[in-house]
């Protein structure tokens, strides 16, 4: 048995890990999208590093499009298989898969105009809403903390990794020749007391480990100070500079959490009275997905739930889902807040609000969680004195800020903690992944004080699971 590392290996993005069983059968761990490397990404993501006609199964830890996003792609190259997932993901998975398609056909239509133009040849979009359905259809949902058996030979077991709605760590026990090989995939790891979702589960002793690594190298700030950074930095930019706060914030996960905030300073008296715009259709729907699975709410939450029925909705909150709607912003001169995907402002309509709002010194852009350095968010998070969207250059002179401490990653206590409930004498080995190779350098320095034997496995590397 082997397993090949084909994505978010020394890089976050792209998550797919390939387990060869003795008998022909492959298991696809992940079938994440690379994402926030501009042209680059593409040629990635066409370049699976394997035959998608060859796997058996595809286990998704979560939903997010870096984890599940190439679903579509992986059908269209005939892949015909079973894929499992918790009943959450299934539902998010559909919303984002779609969306995510949407945005494939509509960049090709305006790429094609641009070729034809050009004289040159038109090209295909990765995948089209017809492949995402075909992907849909192949899932079969699977719940928390209950073995259900893949095939006569591989168990699966997932528990709550903590990270999103209906988030896992996978968990494959594969007996071949008589002999029983325990394989752990933490997903994403989330944060322990994280403000809406239970923290990670505790999982069986594994003989090999695949951990995410995103945050291997840092602490974050306590989740406390979180709701006060969002508040000042809102005062300051808002009621101080009479100017509006821009968030580029993933649909799912980070947009709940800045509405959560955003609602408990509304019902402490401490949100100023200024309009709060979600722009983002696909995080309306994603927001009433997760509403309809508060069993997965830390207690915390049950027990706000109990007075207050929706945490997610205050005064001023109105979602945007016209497009004249969403350009109108940009025009608006009074004080607000505009939240839109994508996360790493790569697509979508915050490029737009970056693009007219970026060179005002009277507003802020909020960056929120963790942005890969290529991308755009990870440009401004650098301190770039100019960026470039949509071919266009922009001086930067709207304040750049973060609050860090409302990544959904765990930060290295919070990976430490998980890791927790392994023995480094029998763990054969940790292969750290999701995670760029700076960071993983050092959180391997870390694990290997700890007894852990460690792997940094590089794209399309394989190892041998003896």
């Amino acid at each position: 048995m082997k397993i090949a590392f084909h994505g978010a290996a020394q890089t976050v993005t792209g998550s797919k890990h390939l387990i060869h069983l003795d008998n022909g059968q492959k298991i696809l761990l992940d079938c994440g999208m690379f994402q926030g490397r501009g042209l680059d990404s593409d040629v990635m993501n066409r370049d699976f590093g394997f035959n998608p006609k060859d796997i058996n199964y595809v286990v998704l830890s979560h939903a997010h499009i870096d984890h599940s996003g190439l679903l579509p792609f992986l059908v269209k190259q005939g892949f015909r298989g079973k894929i499992f997932c918790t009943p959450a993901t299934r539902d998010l998975c559909k919303i984002l898969l779609l969306d995510s398609a949407y945005i494939q056909e509509s960049d090709v239509r305006y790429l094609n105009k641009k070729r034809r133009k050009q004289g040159k040849p038109e090209v295909e979009p990765l995948y089209d809403k017809e492949d995402a359905y075909m992907a849909l259809s192949l899932i079969r949902k699977v719940k928390y903390r209950t073995p259900f058996q893949i095939n006569s030979d591989v168990s699966l077991t997932y528990t709550d990794a903590g990270h999103i709605i209906g988030s896992t760590s996978v968990h494959l026990d594969i007996t071949e020749n008589g002999k029983t090989i325990k394989v752990s995939f933490s997903g994403d790891v989330g944060r322990y007391g994280d403000l809406i979702l239970k923290s990670p589960e505790i999982f069986r002793q594994a003989d090999y480990v695949l951990l995410e690594s995103t945050y291997g190298d840092e602490l974050h700030q306590k989740p406390e100070p979180a709701e006060e950074n969002l508040r000042r930095i809102i005062d300051e930019t808002c009621v101080g500079r009479q100017g509006k706060v821009i968030i580029p914030a993933f649909s799912v996960g980070r947009t709940q959490e800045l509405l959560y905030h955003l609602n408990n300073l509304s019902l402490k008296g401490h949100l100023p009275a200024v309009p709060v715009y979600v722009d983002s259709p696909l995080s309306e729907k994603a927001t009433l997905v997760i509403k309809s699975h508060p069993w997965n709410f830390n207690d915390k939450v049950q027990d706000v739930m109990k007075n207050d029925d929706d945490p997610f909705d205050f005064p001023g909150l109105h979602f945007v889902e016209d497009a004249e709607e969403s350009k109108s912003l940009n025009f608006r001169k009074e004080p607000c807040i505009i939240i839109s995907a994508s996360g790493m402002a790569e697509a979508g309509r915050i490029k737009h609000h970056i693009k007219n709002n970026v060179e005002d010194t009277r507003n802020t852009i909020l960056l929120v969680g963790y942005s890969e350095p290529g991308s755009l968010a990870g440009r401004l998070k650098g301190g770039a004195a100019s960026v470039s969207i949509f071919g266009e250059k922009f001086k930067v002179n709207a304040q750049v800020q973060s609050v860090q401490s409302m990544s959904a990653h765990g930060d290295q206590n919070d990976l430490m903690q998980f890791l927790s409930s392994q023995d480094p004498a029998i763990t054969k080995k940790v292969f750290l992944v999701h995670g760029e190779l700076d960071t993983q350098t050092v959180f391997k320095a870390v694990l290997e004080e700890k007894g852990y034997q460690v792997e940094i496995p590089s794209r399309h590397q394989s190892f041998e699971l003896q």
